[in-house]
């Protein structure tokens, strides 16, 4: 054993003295022994230490730094020798329930409280036990043995339990946690627990179970109410409600039909009603100050309380006749009391116990337990409860909802949930609430009834998690609420009783502010703060238009008043002001813009014809004519006003100061009271009268001849259609899509905006299953759109409207950067960073080929020319270059591989012939010819550009940095515009247009005759053959068609199999024959021509003879440039070496330094492919960019990481063509000031400097560096991009 007080260790023999074995330790805690050392752990020293365990010597500390070490155990078989003698046996000893071994024999022994019936077995349950409650536990103390020791109840979750009951029928005790303001239930042994009310609750004090009818009866000291609902918590309503103050403990009485509370408010008195609340009485009121405890004895029919302030336990009859003081010494502070047989029982706070008398003299005081801290409530759980006969036992006495018991002669009632009228037959309940207000709380939605006498919160059982409810809209047509919730980013709705809940709208949404339903029309309009729009649909979420997008600032509430068909709202932005326009979001006028601060909440009187507004800076609810004039204060000051609503003759409004709701006269602002308090997180709230006409739909009949939306306007109605889409010339109906639009991906979703009109709202094309969209492509002749997902590693395809979803290509792709679609050859191509290659195939995914394999670094954006047979596309690895080739990989050429930073996107003009792309580290957008010829910068500088599209006369982008989608004139660069902000996480972006994808080649007819691929070339087109063959026989020249291989050739496709690398290894085995001009005769080929339908086939001389034409032009050509490159090297001193020291991404001579600067998290997490050097530096390793990894995770830690980029790559600048191995700083070693000096002395230098000599440029090794080796000097202008 260990013993801190004397700091000394000690050990016992069995069987011998007492041998201190150690001393001087500081707070030795556990100990434990193996083999010949002991071990313990000490508070002080916070270490575990070692010492001879026969000696005590040879002290050591094994761990140290050790916080609180606390118990110690040897983890070995030798602390648990084998070979000793089971002597309870494979069968436990007989025992049903513990088995205890002795030296000799074993025992069967109970669990704590359980009787023993027999030897070997125990009771299966507890017949009787005190059960009492302790705060942060409930216990027990079993009357079936003579030990009368306590035992905590196994349940989760106690925080502050004060009242308990129970329920023998069912085995349940019901206990009220003030803490977490809930009720909650669980079978006697623990198992089973479950919450049963949670909500309007705010201090329940007092539990009492109808065990005859199963209700649950409670009083709530801060509602200062008495509520009674069914056993599992359902039909919950408010049984008393008026002249309550601070309300504590109940009991019932089902025999008489009576329930007794005891109310320690200003005037403490016990009070009696019957358990339908009627015939309500004060039965004590005098010589009382804290009556705590309430029992009754249903056989002397007496009444006994404790009064804590009174110190004393008294009694009286139940009418509070004949009232005796039972204890009135030794009682310090009593709180809990109960009856059983003939002994009264009680908990005391001060003494911490619990004590017993006889129940009619208050003699043979007896202490059962003490030493409990906390003590609360205490009943006895028994089994042997009277049976009463009752009225409401039959067909539930005829009730529809609750049937209570009542005193006689009546014997019975009906009653309604909170909020529902009992209807005239005295049975039946009302469907719903008729005339309430229903309010938004953030995590969840209350409705409080105005049709009965008091104000109860009642939530809507809604089936689904709420975060952030804000704005809410009812439609008392069908009973439905619509509500939204920012954090969600959605807008829901459900009937008015929570069931048949959906979402309306979870695609973009960032803020919605208001709400606004339009019963008569129906319709659903919303504010969005994030995104600046009022937009409208119909009430089922289709047909979405965005009716306002220009000059919104924070646009909040929105109010309706469709039979004037006009739409009003707030706006709380640097400029705030009260607007209206028509419900079709024409002739908008500003109303009131001066003495407004924060304009909340919004109203229409439509019977005063006036408009109020509550404004949460200025402290005012306002009202004003329906134009604006005669603005007048209504109510001032108010704390901070938010939601603001109308009903008859009062205004209610939310406020987030006083957690309340708020009521007063419309047209005074006097008589103001509190609906309900205590309520935090308080939004907008709307007043319903399901009762009042709902008024003429002017688009009620057939729509007002409209095929899509119907809109009212003051004088009629107007025609629209959803967002993006024009109206056709006939005023009424639209067509299903925009004909021109953008189509850009964000990772988790693929948006439109239409380029037919001019709001340029992004609308959500629903494919579903998107994990990480990095590329796009369409397909103009089919419908179609093509993505590559890196986090699924596919390529599929779906409808331009989101339908259909296909995966086209599942393996093999590691990480696609770059998608292309042939509109006319029917092919489609990407390139794979990954992998380095760039592979095409069918648009179905069939007959996957590799193009290109070599000299690839990190290929990424692809374009198609098809009417010119050529291929471009992007790679920023080492060596930054544009590349070109025909469409079959054939006559490949660099375009451009200077001054290149990260070519990110790729664009073609196919009407000026030109190509576009963005360079993200030169920070610009350029252009050339199809030769790479007559370059030029567009637009310099951009933030961060990824990826680009042309249409028209306009060139669109995407940028990381400023998250948005930009334009500008493709041919000034000039009219610089931005199209859609506020966008995370931009992507590939492309047009749709009739006029895009035009064009067409020889491989446009009958595949070229080709049997698989066919790949068009400037003036000719050449057939090809799949990777791996895919059961049908394949040839390369067109018009011939293979037979079918030969017996036990394999005929299985083998759909999207990884092609080998390289392309040429052969086809070992036995195969399916490739018929070309070579092997033209082996077996499987057809010495018979099939004409291609335009007259593509060629005779095979005329093939051979244009080959070798072409083979010996191609040599040719390849000298010439040689020549001209050798020629260019030596006479262009600045491009004479490339000093990549990894990784830079440009041409020049300027070097690239890795800095010392600490790495993020996101450097140990790249997924692309190192080369790492054998001394484990950085000489040859290439370390991808955080762009790359951007692609590929979601993790907005690498966003942040990328968000870095523009002020770290702004703080140094070097010449293009300098010598920079002066420049020996970095951002990171430098202040501003420095900075700034050493900017202004790099520009005088560059400035001076004319030419410069090969060797000025030349890379120098440094023998010290503190870093790594990279191999070069370390000189660059600096980019957290590149850095990680």
């Amino acid at each position: 054993m260990t013993s801190a007080k004397p700091t000394a260790l000690y050990g016992r023999m069995f069987g011998g003295a007492l041998v201190e074995e150690a001393k001087c330790l500081p707070h030795p805690f556990a100990i434990t022994v193996f083999e010949d050392s002991l071990y313990w752990t000490d508070w002080h020293t916070k270490s575990i230490n070692s010492a001879n365990k026969f000696t005590g010597k040879n002290q050591e500390i094994i761990r140290n730094k050790l916080h609180f070490p606390m118990d110690i155990h040897t983890l070995h078989p030798q602390r648990q020798p084998a070979g000793g003698k089971n002597r309870c046996g494979t069968n436990n000893g007989g025992c049903s329930h513990l088995c205890l071994p002795s030296n000799k024999t074993y025992t069967c022994a109970c669990p704590t409280g359980f009787k023993k019936v027999d030897h070997y077995n125990c009771a299966n349950g507890l017949d009787k036990f005190l059960l009492f409650a302790r705060r942060t536990d409930i216990r027990r103390i079993s009357f079936d043995t003579e030990d009368m020791s306590d035992d905590v109840i196994p349940l989760a979750d106690v925080r502050n339990a004060v009242a308990l009951d129970w329920d023998a029928k069912d085995g349940y005790i019901y206990w009220t946690d003030v803490t977490t303001d809930s009720i909650n239930r669980a079978l006697w042994n623990g198992s089973k627990q479950e919450v049963v009310v949670d909500t309007s609750l705010e201090s329940p004090a007092g539990l009492a179970i109808d065990w005859v009818t199963s209700k649950l009866y409670w009083t709530d000291a801060g509602t200062d109410r008495i509520e009674v609902s069914n056993a599992d918590g359902s039909m919950r309503t408010v049984l008393i409600w008026e002249n309550l103050d601070r309300p504590r403990d109940i009991v019932i009485d089902p025999i008489g039909g009576f329930m007794y509370w005891t109310d320690w408010g200003a005037n403490p008195k016990i009070e009696r009603a019957g358990m339908d609340a009627s015939s309500r009485i004060v039965i004590i009121s005098s010589n009382l100050t804290w009556p705590n405890g309430l029992a009754i004895d249903y056989e002397t029919k007496r009444l006994y309380w404790a009064d804590a302030g009174m110190k004393t336990i008294e009694f009286g009859n139940f009418d509070g006749s004949d009232r005796q003081v039972l204890i009135g010494t030794q009682l310090p502070h009593p709180f809990g009391l109960t009856v059983h047989k003939d002994k009264l029982y009680w908990t005391d706070w001060q003494s911490k116990s619990i004590q017993s008398a006889d129940k009619l003299t208050g003699l043979g005081r007896h202490t059962l337990a003490e030493n409990l801290e906390n003590l609360m409530d205490i009943h006895m759980f028994h089994r042997h409860r009277e049976t009463v006969r009752n009225p409401c036992e039959v067909n539930n006495g005829g009730c529809s909802h609750l049937c209570l018991l009542a005193p006689a002669p009546k014997a019975s009632s009906c009653a309604c949930p909170t909020g529902i009228n009992l209807q005239t037959d005295g049975k039946t309940c009302t469907p719903g609430m008729s005339s309430f207000l229903i309010f938004a709380r953030r995590t969840d939605i209350r409705m409080v009834s105005l049709d009965i006498p008091y104000f109860a919160d009642v939530v809507l059982a809604v089936n689904s998690s709420m975060k952030n409810t804000i704005a809410i809209g009812v439609d008392p047509k069908e009973g439905k609420v619509y509500w939204s919730d920012s954090t969600l980013k959605k807008i829901s709705r459900s009937n008015i009783n929570g069931s048949a809940q959906e979402d309306i709208m979870s695609t973009g949404l960032m803020t919605t502010d208001g709400l606004a339903v339009d019963a008569v029309g129906r319709k659903i309009y919303w504010t969005d703060t994030g995104t600046n729009r009022i937009e409208v649909a119909n009430l089922d979420g289709s047909m979405r238009k965005v009716l306002v997008w220009q000059n919104l600032d924070s646009p909040r509430a929105i109010a309706l008043y469709h039979e004037m068909g006009y739409m009003y709202w707030t706006d709380w932005g640097e400029h705030a002001k009260l607007e209206r326009s028509a419900m079709d979001g024409s002739d908008r006028v500003v109303l009131i813009s001066n003495n407004l601060g924060w304009p909340n909440g919004l109203a229409i009187d439509m019977a005063g014809s006036q408009l109020l507004w509550a404004d949460a800076h200025t402290e005012r609810i306002e009202a004003s004519d329906l134009n604006g004039q005669n603005r007048r204060t209504l109510v001032t000051p108010v704390q901070h006003p938010y939601g603001l609503t109308l009903l008859g003759s009062y205004i209610y409004w939310t406020d987030w100061q006083s957690r309340s709701i708020q009521r007063a006269d419309k047209n005074t602002g006097a008589n103001t009271i509190t609906v309900r308090a205590n309520l935090p997180g308080l939004m907008d709230i709307q007043a319903v009268d399901r009762e009042r006409p709902l008024g003429f739909n002017k688009c009620g009949r057939r729509n007002g001849g409209c095929t899509h939306l119907c809109l009212p306007r003051p004088n009629g109605t107007s025609c629209a259609c959803p967002t993006g889409i024009l109206l056709k010339g006939d005023s009424r109906s639209c067509d299903d899509s925009p004909e021109t639009y953008l189509l850009f991906s964000n990772r988790v979703s693929v948006r439109r905006i239409s380029l037919d009109t001019n709001d340029h709202t992004d609308v959500h094309v629903p494919v579903p299953e998107l994990h990480n969209v990095i590329s796009l492509d369409y397909d103009s002749v089919d419908g179609k759109i093509y993505y590559t997902d890196v986090t699924l590693d596919v390529i599929r395809r779906a409808n331009l409207d989101g339908s259909d979803m296909e995966t086209v290509i599942s393996q093999g792709l590691k990480t696609t950067d770059g998608l292309a679609v042939d509109w006319v050859a029917r092919n489609m191509y990407w390139t794979d960073t990954g992998r380095n290659t760039i592979e095409v195939a069918r648009l179905e995914g069939t007959s996957r080929k590799v193009l290109v394999n070599n000299s690839l670094d990190e290929p990424r954006a692809i374009a198609v020319f098809p009417s010119k047979g050529f291929l471009f596309w992007t790679d920023w690895g080492h060596i930054a270059k544009i590349e070109r080739s025909h469409l079959d990989g054939s006559d490949r050429k660099v375009l451009i591989n200077t001054d290149l930073g990260w070519p990110n996107g790729l664009t073609l003009d196919y009407d000026t012939r030109r190509i576009f792309w963005v360079d993200a580290h030169l920070d610009r957008i350029e252009s050339s010819d199809l030769n790479g010829k007559l370059r030029q910068v567009l637009v310099s500088p951009v933030s961060h550009p990824f990826a680009l599209t042309q249409q028209d006369r306009w060139i669109y982008w995407t940028d990381w940095q400023t998250k948005s989608i930009q334009r500008v004139d493709k041919h000034t660069g000039r009219n610089k515009e931005t199209v859609l902000a506020n966008v995370e996480g931009l992507m590939d972006i492309i047009v749709v247009s009739p006029h895009r994808q035009t064009g067409t080649n020889l491989c446009g007819v009958n595949n070229g005759g080709c049997t698989h691929l066919c790949f068009a070339k400037t003036n000719s087109f050449v057939c090809a053959c799949p990777d791996e063959p895919d059961g049908r026989p394949c040839s390369t020249i067109s018009g011939y068609i293979p037979t079918s291989p030969a017996r036990g050739t394999s005929s299985t496709p083998v759909p999207n199999k990884i092609p080998k690398a390289p392309t040429d290894t052969p086809h070992r085995g036995p195969s399916l024959v490739n018929c070309t001009d070579k092997n033209l005769n082996v077996e499987g080929c057809l010495n018979t021509v099939v004409t291609a339908p335009h007259g593509e086939g060629l005779h095979i001389s005329y093939v051979i003879g244009g080959v070798l034409t072409i083979l010996a032009i191609l040599i040719l050509i390849a000298a010439l440039i040689i020549y001209r490159h050798k020629k260019s090297k030596f006479a262009d001193p600045g491009v004479s070496n490339l000093t990549y020291s990894n990784p830079s991404y440009r041409t020049s001579t300027q070097e690239v330094k890795i800095e010392t600067s600490q790495k993020p998290p996101i450097y140990n997490q790249l997924r692309y492919k190192k080369e790492g050097g054998v001394d484990g530096g950085y000489t040859k390793e290439k370390i991808r960019i955080v762009e790359g990894v951007c692609l590929l995770s979601n993790d907005e830690l690498y966003w942040d990481d990328l968000k870095q980029i523009k002020p770290s790559r702004g703080g140094l600048h070097t010449c293009m063509r300098t010598d920079t191995v002066s420049l020996q700083a970095s951002s990171a070693s430098l202040d501003d000031g420095e900075t700034e000096q050493l900017l202004q002395e790099e520009a005088s230098e560059c400035s001076s400097i004319t030419t410069l000599t090969p060797s000025a440029i030349t890379p120098q090794r440094h023998a010290q560096h503190s870093l790594p080796d990279t191999g070069w000097a370390s000189i660059r202008k600096p980019s957290t991009e590149s850095e990680v």
